[in-house]
């Protein structure tokens, strides 16, 4: 059986381009592995693909979600096992890609289910989230702020259960599931490659697609959803995340635009910091380090080395 491409990095490195164009010489299709992409109706401020960069190539697990229906990554796990079967079957490659860490663990790893509880933590703490979910919810984000991401405000059930592990175990989730041993998705067998670039040249790239993303409408984009969100009576846990919140605040008459822009910059490089980090506890199969690399040059090297791993 082939080892599966898997393309991970940091957000605004070039993830989906080089898959696109791995795609193009294997008559591969694409599987996400974003926290956020799955999501209807946030194409601009997620960087979902656009129908000119797929560039003709099948992706799947974008847009697909409602936006009021969290998804987790055990969930997600399975639905990426379920799309490498169904690519295969139709006699072509899949390529993962993607830069949300906690997904990668899961269908490299599995998924910790943690089995050590303790009812009287767990009461306490139900109780906290009934007083207080916010403060719950940044005590989250203070220990674990990558499994935080994945964590809305309204789902007690989750939050309190990330808590309980912590103060039981003394590891966060995240750490847990380093030390899990259990692996559901054995039958995944990955090939890593890991996209760098040199810190202020990805600040850089991330500024730019900031302002690209603006000009695009995300601003518009969040009207739409809070519209929607309005109309439909429910809670979008997922636009709750970086770039929304900020756009929001200046919806409100909260912050400036520039201000909106500087904040969506800054969080983003503090998350693009934070994925690296996640990744560099990951076993990787290859480093592209994209700062000393041109197009050409990461053709020629994934060209030549294709041909070994497949």
């Amino acid at each position: 059986m082939r080892r599966i491409i898997t393309i991970i990095g940091p957000t605004a490195s070039g993830k989906t381009s080089l898959a696109v164009r791995l795609s193009k010489q294997l008559n591969a299709e694409v599987i996400g592995l974003d926290s956020r992409q799955i999501y209807k109706g946030m194409s601009i401020g997620t960087a979902q693909p656009t129908i000119e960069e797929m560039d003709g190539v099948k992706h799947h697990l974008i847009g697909f979600q409602d936006p009021s229906d969290p998804i987790s990554a055990g969930e997600y796990s399975k639905l990426v096992i379920d799309r490498v079967k169904t690519i295969r079957s139709d006699s072509k490659v899949p390529i993962i890609c993607g830069g949300a860490g906690l997904y990668y663990r899961a269908i490299s790893k599995g998924i910790f289910e943690g089995s050590t509880s303790d009812i009287s933590a767990r009461h306490r703490l139900e109780e906290s989230y009934d007083n207080d979910p916010i403060k719950l919810l940044e005590k989250l984000r203070s220990i674990d702020p990558e499994y935080a991401e994945l964590v809305h405000l309204n789902n007690k059930k989750r939050l309190v259960r990330a808590l309980e592990i912590f103060e039981v175990t003394g590891k966060t989730p995240s750490e847990n599931f380093i030390d899990q041993i259990s692996n559901p998705t054995a039958e995944l067998d990955l090939y890593t490659i890991q996209l760098k670039w040199t810190r202020n040249i990805l600040n850089k790239r991330i500024m730019r697609r900031t302002d690209a993303m603006l000009d695009q409408g995300w601003i518009r984009e969040v009207e739409l959803l809070l519209s929607k969100q309005k109309n439909d009576k429910v809670l979008y846990p997922a636009i709750n995340s970086i770039g929304y919140d900020q756009i929001q605040s200046y919806l409100n008459n909260k912050i400036t635009h520039e201000e909106m822009r500087e904040e969506i910059i800054v969080k983003t490089r503090q998350f693009a910091k934070k994925q690296a980090q996640w990744f560099e506890k990951e076993p990787i199969d290859l480093t592209l380090e994209m700062d000393n690399l041109d197009s050409q040059n990461i053709s020629q090297i994934l060209y030549c080395l294709l041909k070994v791993i497949l």
